[in-house]
């Protein structure tokens, strides 16, 4: 009897386990599914900007149906769900992913044009307006990530629809990036590191041609150079900055610029 009561009892506990084993697993109500049913839950998720489980049903899209158009279309939409719900190294991952996998798919030039946008920093009056920050001041790494994928959209696709947008960015782009290169010029000279001022102020007008940041660089390179006891380059600085800014406010007002009586509700400038 305590054999057998031993054994009841283990053949009991067994199958208990086994019932907690399978109520504790999770369910997939998608195993079943078709690609269409999935992508269909998944565009109905991103229409609600329900990401977490739009990025469920588009990764069972891809997972079940590899290099499918179901596929494709399903890492254009995981592209745009975690550039959506704040993942941009996440979006970027895909996005490169798929310009990998598919580099002539239609949908290329879209998602050079998404590529751009995830590290794109539009301008915001208000914001630097309050709080005195310039794009041009903050790390210029996804400004050039923007500008690469923007460059290559119009240069590969003139005629997409998302080119012109995309050229209108670029010029903001090239006139913010230029600033950043005369921000960290300035930064050199101002601790009289004056040939870093020089090579980063011929950086500007090397690469970037027309932009306002052109007057400030030839300003710190004729002063660098004057700080090196070097004339002749000094001069020649001063004739290109004069040919090309003939009233330039640097020579009256320095490279500090004049102050305005807005400066003094900016935060930036109440530690000055």
């Amino acid at each position: 009897m305590k054999r057998l009561y031993r054994s009841s009892l283990i053949i009991l506990s067994t199958a208990i386990i086994a019932a907690c084993g399978t109520f504790g697993k999770d369910v997939d109500e998608t195993k079943d599914w078709t690609a269409t049913q999935l992508y269909d839950a998944a565009r109905e998720s991103v229409r609600g900007s329900e990401w977490k489980s739009a990025r469920r049903y588009l990764a069972a899209v891809e997972s079940r149906n590899p290099y499918s158009s179901y596929a494709q279309q399903a890492l254009i939409d995981l592209a745009y769900v975690n550039w959506k719900d704040n993942e941009p190294e996440q979006a970027t991952t895909v996005i490169n992913r798929f310009l990998s996998l598919y580099p002539n798919h239609p949908g290329t030039d879209y998602m050079l044009y998404l590529k751009g946008m995830v590290t794109f920093t539009p301008p915001s009056a208000f914001l630097s307006s309050y709080t005195g920050q310039d794009p041009s001041e903050r790390d210029p790494k996804g400004l050039r990530q923007s500008y690469a994928a923007f460059k290559e959209l119009v240069e590969r696709y003139p005629e997409s629809r998302y080119a012109n947008d995309a050229r209108q960015r670029l010029i903001w782009l090239v006139s913010t990036i230029a600033d950043n290169e005369a921000n960290v010029a300035q930064y050199y000279y101002s601790r009289q590191a004056y040939i870093a001022a020089i090579n980063r102020s011929q950086t500007i007008l090397r690469e970037f041609s027309g932009v306002q940041a052109a007057e400030r660089a030839l300003f710190i390179m004729m002063k660098s150079y004057e700080a090196l006891d070097m004339p002749d380059q000094a001069t020649d600085a001063k004739r290109i900055l004069d040919q090309n800014f003939p009233d330039s406010k640097y020579y009256k007002y320095g490279l500090e610029g004049p102050r305005s009586w807005t400066d003094w509700f900016s935060p930036r400038s109440w530690f000055r």
